[in-house]
């Protein structure tokens, strides 16, 4: 499902300020207001969408919605802790889910600033083709019953309480093995290295996490999700922080006379004065070189010297 774009309906880019977010609204408000012979539907979008924008962490939300590489095709999306672990309703039985699978992934600070089409390689468990994911013939426990838990009732009268133990003989499975699949050994699966071409949108960094659908182990007859999280690594000298691109530069003896230094931006090589002060203690800084996600960032030149004697 695709994310309805706000800012078109405000009519400003994606880099665009608090203040200029304000000034739009304002005007499309006016414009569309029902009152003045507008669109009451076409109001209440305008509404919606800077009721998201206007918002610093709402818009930071919705840009990673919206620029989710797989959000087109419904296999790939943002993170939810709270969604994914209650589902939207905490007191309604659980079904048996399939754990998911993390992988992390290093993405360089270059690879960041642009954007990447970036290939990981995993291993993963596929369901064993000769026993069909089974693992070989099956009986229900008679433990648990082939519910794969025992309830235990603890208290008298009034003060009842009622616990759930995996049960140990079959180990939670609600099944026993009675003959081993020789291809699986009775595991039920088989595993194997997995390929996988992803798309790193701009601007991501460290510790996000995406979740691709059905990407992961084979377990209880499905496929589960596959979480990937990113490792921000430094990338030729740059790092990145918050929205600001960060490069080293080092100088040697005769890079101290010059008058200018080329700087190997991400977005093509840049040439920048050299004050004639040397402060190694302050960094350099060229104003919208920086990072262009919910806002403008800075590039920032951080000095060292560096020679031999």
């Amino acid at each position: 499902m695709s994310v309805e774009n706000y800012y078109e309906i405000l009519g400003v880019p994606e880099t665009a300020t608090q203040d200029e977010i304000k000034k739009a609204y304002r005007k499309k408000a006016i414009e569309h207001h029902p009152d003045k012979g507008g669109s009451e539907e076409t109001f209440k979008k305008v509404a919606t969408a800077y009721d998201t924008l206007g918002d610093e962490n709402k818009r930071r939300d919705y840009d990673n919605r919206k620029n989710n590489p797989f959000g087109n095709n419904g296999g790939f999306q943002g993170f939810n802790p709270f969604e994914d672990f209650f589902g939207g309703n905490f007191f309604k039985q659980r079904k048996r889910t399939v754990p998911e699978k993390l992988v992390e992934v290093n993405i360089g600070t270059i690879e960041s600033f642009n954007g990447v089409d970036k290939t990981i390689t995993y291993m993963r468990n596929h369901g064993c083709n000769s026993c069909n994911g089974s693992g070989g013939d099956r009986t229900n426990c008679t433990v648990c019953g082939g519910q794969g838990f025992l309830s235990i009732k603890q208290g008298t009268g009034l003060f009842v309480q009622i616990t759930r133990h995996v049960c140990n003989s079959c180990r939670g499975n609600g099944y026993i093995i009675t003959n081993s699949c020789h291809n699986c050994n009775g595991g039920g699966v088989i595993t194997a290295t997995e390929s996988l071409m992803i798309k790193i949108p701009q601007g991501v960094d460290e510790g996000q996490v995406f979740k691709i659908g059905s990407k992961g182990d084979y377990s209880n007859g499905t496929y589960g999700d596959l979480l990937i999280k990113i490792k921000l690594i430094p990338e030729n000298n740059f790092e990145k922080s918050g929205n600001d691109l960060i490069y080293n530069l080092f100088y040697g003896l005769d890079d101290l006379k010059k008058d200018t230094v080329i700087i190997p931006h991400p977005s093509g090589e840049m040439t920048i004065s050299l004050p004639k002060d040397v402060d190694t203690s302050k960094p350099l800084r060229v104003k919208s070189k920086g990072f262009k996600n919910n806002g403008q960032g800075d590039l920032f030149i951080k000095q060292f010297v560096k020679f031999k004697r």
